[in-house]
């Protein structure tokens, strides 16, 4: 995977060569976009109104609309010009308790991996890290802006952090309704409800549910079969009582497991059985004392 920076890391007079590559990336189905007539794919060309004719790629430069269809142009020569050090340099300013920053600012993850002659400074950097429990502030300039970044120790290695910026971040919208009390009972029993759905995290137990059902609906079309979703047997819905929904929820022991697909492949055409309707409890017989 080609590197997405290079460059030195540094903290006081140390420097480190490293460079960056994505530590996380997204996984979905894409779907392209045909002709319903012919159904061949359709194209976004480069088309310029006013030579009125298709344009290619060596023929673009870069322009910043100042006003309506007025524009300053840009050579790479002049925008390089104005690239800080950071597009080179990832100076550590400030070391942090990695608890007081708020995740609401974490924005893209990528891995940090030494070059060769630079391991040693990387490892004490790690560790020093690591058994302080601080992490690094610094800013590096990709992507065509500069960047504030968390420098974050793991067992691992050093993993960086883009960040949002003071300004990026929206106030939270504040919520309505009627003025409300929490009784001491809701509160003793939301906690409880709380700790009885706690486990240790492990991310390995979540699938996108959705893109797994994109990929069997390609696989059946690709058959010539259908996917359907199966019957299921209604719930009872959540209680409007608060309390009640509460003390209910405790009754269901344990973290819940992640819901099952209930989408099911048949051949074209067939529809699956009906779900069997619940079975009604027996009812209680009263007995008459008089």
């Amino acid at each position: 995977m080609a590197a997405t920076w290079k460059g030195a890391l540094t903290f006081g007079l140390v420097s480190v060569q490293i460079q960056l590559s994505p530590a996380a990336r997204t996984e979905r189905i894409s779907f392209n976009q045909l002709h319903k007539v012919c159904h061949s794919r359709l194209r976004q060309p480069l088309f310029c109104p006013t030579c009125n004719r298709m344009v290619e790629r060596n023929e673009i430069e870069k322009g910043y609309e100042y006003e309506k269809d007025q524009y300053l142009l840009f050579t790479e020569e002049e925008l390089d010009k104005v690239e800080p050090e950071s597009a080179r340099v990832m100076e550590i300013l400030e070391f942090v308790k990695l608890q007081e920053i708020d995740p609401l600012y974490f924005d893209a993850s990528y891995y940090a991996t030494a070059e060769p002659a630079s391991a040693k400074g990387y490892q004490l950097l790690k560790e020093a890290m690591l058994k302080s429990g601080h992490a690094g502030i610094a800013k590096v300039t990709m992507h065509n802006r500069e960047y504030i970044v968390i420098i974050r120790a793991r067992a691992e290695g050093l993993t960086i952090h883009t960040m949002f910026y003071q300004n990026e971040i929206r106030q939270p919208v504040e919520a309505g309704g009627d003025k409300f009390e929490i009784r001491d009972q809701e509160r003793t029993l939301a906690l409880q409800l709380v700790e009885s759905l706690s486990a240790p995290f492990q991310p390995e137990k979540y699938h996108d549910q959705y893109q797994e059902g994109l990929r069997m609906l390609i696989e059946a079309k690709a058959k010539d079969e259908d996917v359907v979703v199966a019957p299921t047997v209604s719930k009872p819905t959540t209680s409007p009582d608060l309390l009640s929904a509460l003390k209910q929820s405790l009754a269901q022991k344990g973290p819940r497991p992640e819901k099952k697909s209930l989408l099911r492949v048949v051949p074209k055409g067939e529809r699956p059985a009906a779900a069997p309707a619940p079975a009604e409890a027996p009812k209680k017989s009263r007995r008459k004392v008089g």
